[in-house]
């Protein structure tokens, strides 16, 4: 799977945020920094919503099962 990063030149440096998944964004003093910044804010909002998932369906009967998905 892959997204789509967005990154803007700002006064200070470079913002970036993923338009697939609201909340992944950060910002950098370089590109590379905002870049390798964005990967690790991709992978913690996606831990954070899963975290949020299993609070939610807590003792909740449900099936949970992997999904692959492809562009």
């Amino acid at each position: 799977m892959s997204f789509t990063a967005v990154f803007q030149k700002v006064a200070e440096g470079y913002i970036g945020f993923v338009e697939e998944l609201p909340g992944a964004n950060t910002q950098g003093a370089t590109l590379e920094e905002t870049r390798e910044n964005l990967k690790e804010a991709v992978l913690l909002t996606l831990e954070a919503n899963k975290h949020l998932s299993e609070i939610d369906i807590a003792g909740k009967k449900v099936i949970k099962e992997s999904l692959a998905v492809s562009f």
